[in-house]
């Protein structure tokens, strides 16, 4: 069973920047491919990017690609969201998720294990 937690989300000005980290336990991190995504009220959950479970692949959403940057550090067993240039739309709760393979998809069911989301605030 793999536990994630996010954080590092909360209110910021249109323009400013966040990174948001995802802290992984009870399993080997380093052999799980990593999302990030994001869902706000009444929506379906929106796929913002993804990493190999070695870094060395990335894959963006359209909305983000550019302003954001996935990463992840498998020693500290830890994943990353840096969001820069930020819209009042990517006022959402934004999720971490991995997946048992070694890359995996943009969908939803591609994930196994999900955290309990972090919110993100942009006001204009």
């Amino acid at each position: 069973q793999v536990q994630l937690v996010e954080s590092g989300g909360g209110l910021v000005q249109a323009g400013s920047s966040l990174r948001l980290s995802c802290a992984a336990s009870g399993g080997t991190f380093s052999s799980y491919a990593m999302a990030w995504f994001r869902q706000a009220p009444g929506k379906e959950r929106e796929f913002v990017a993804l990493i190999s479970r070695s870094g060395g692949y990335t894959y963006y959403a359209d909305s983000v690609r550019g302003p954001f940057t996935i990463s992840r550090d498998n020693a500290k067993n830890t994943g990353y969201l840096q969001m820069n240039s930020l819209k009042p739309e990517d006022t959402t709760v934004y999720y971490c998720a991995v997946s048992l393979a070694a890359l995996a998809g943009r969908r939803v069911p591609d994930y196994l294990y999900w955290g309990q989301g972090t919110q993100v605030t942009v006001s204009s």
